[in-house]
């Protein structure tokens, strides 16, 4: 187990090196190619944790339920939510765009819901959610098609919030910082930020990841490796990570050529080229 939680391995790579790219996203669907530097990942951090905290009253030891697809402002979102002192659990959307593909841990407590808009008329009524942000993850940064009332339509809100985030001292790495489905995929998995970390040391050493590496992803965050695959153990060993949704495998090849990636995981029924990347899931 770590000391640390995972804000903190954002900031250490904000020390050491803040303009390098640290998440690139492709949408495959749309064409869209969005690229983060550590900096430029940490700014949307800090505005939506200040959102978290400021605009929806989120307080440390509260819960985040994420229904959101692989995509660069779930990274975010799962980010802010352990800046924040908030236990994050994503659920992730269904491929047709149906509903969540997993219900939420049944707890008494309520939580904030928040949504990717291709689901949210289905879940914008949920009778736990004490709040509901949505999201249009729109390339350009646009607002929702349709806002329903009392929902926190993120792309407009967020833009008010400060470029900087400073948590309040219960904010430790003992905190729940994250719950998904256990191996059997029934049971409920739970880690603290320590745990968390420790956990993205373990997998960026087993998967012998470095500052060199350039990790390419096609697994949703609805799993504990999905999120260390897709961002903790590319933040613990200094690579960066490529995240996809409506992956073209047509596009591989090119894309593993023109990204330079070093390693591929979730990627299935791929032959990896001999001696060009490693393949880690």
């Amino acid at each position: 187990m770590s000391d640390i939680g995972p804000a903190e391995l954002l900031r250490r790579r904000l020390e050491s090196n803040p303009a390098r790219p640290l998440v690139t996203y492709y949408d495959d669907a749309t064409g869209e190619r969005v690229e983060l530097s550590a900096a430029t990942f940490d700014n949307w951090v800090a505005k939506t944790a200040n959102l978290l905290v400021d605009g929806l009253a989120a307080e440390p030891g509260g819960r985040a339920v994420l229904a959101l697809p692989p995509h660069w402002q779930s990274a975010v979102w799962l980010m802010a939510c352990w800046a924040a002192g908030v236990e994050a659990e994503p659920v992730g959307v269904s491929p047709a765009g149906g509903g969540a593909a997993v219900e939420p841990d049944a707890r008494a407590e309520p939580y904030i819901l928040v949504a990717a808009e291709e689901v949210l008329d289905r879940m914008a009524d949920d009778p736990n959610a004490e709040e509901v942000v949505g999201l249009s993850l729109h390339s350009l940064g646009g607002a929702l098609a349709h806002c329903p009332p009392g929902v926190t339509d993120y792309a407009v809100e967020v833009r008010a919030h400060g470029d900087r985030f400073t948590p309040g001292p219960e904010v430790t790495p003992a905190l729940t910082a994250l719950t998904v489905p256990g191996e059997d995929g029934v049971t409920k998995t739970t880690l603290t930020g320590a745990e968390l970390v420790g956990e993205a040391f373990s997998a960026a050493d087993e998967w012998g990841l470095d500052a060199r590496d350039r990790l390419l992803v096609d697994m949703p965050f609805t799993t504990l490796d999905g999120v260390l695959v897709g961002l903790l153990a590319p933040l613990a060993s200094g690579a960066s990570v490529i995240i996809q949704r409506n992956f073209d495998k047509a596009a591989l090849d090119r894309r593993v050529t023109q990204e330079h990636v070093t390693a591929v995981a979730g990627v299935s029924g791929w032959n990896v080229p001999s001696g060009s990347v490693n393949r880690l899931l």
